[in-house]
């Protein structure tokens, strides 16, 4: 078996995919801590490859916080600030 860290599975990726293509497999490592492997894909495994959902799931409605009520014109401000540092 093969370990790779990140940063050389990032550089050579390509290599990578061959090599397990052609069989290997590879232990990716996050400095001396194994994270993932890649292996051959089987055509008999019984992994189920789903195509994702149209638009987002209705999991529930995110609430938004209340529009903060400033009485100062913040454009203004802001080209103040940007002036006064010309």
């Amino acid at each position: 078996m093969k370990t790779v860290k990140i940063a050389a599975l990032k550089s050579h990726l390509s290599q990578h995919l061959r090599d397990v293509r052609s069989g290997h497999v590879i232990t990716v490592m996050d400095r001396t801590i194994p994270i993932a492997r890649l292996v051959p894909f089987d055509l008999g495994d019984d992994v189920t490859i789903t195509p994702p959902m149209a638009g987002m799931p209705s999991v529930g409605k995110i609430k938004l916080p209340p529009a903060s009520k400033v009485e100062v014109d913040v454009v203004k401000v802001l080209l103040a600030d940007r002036r006064s540092r010309l």
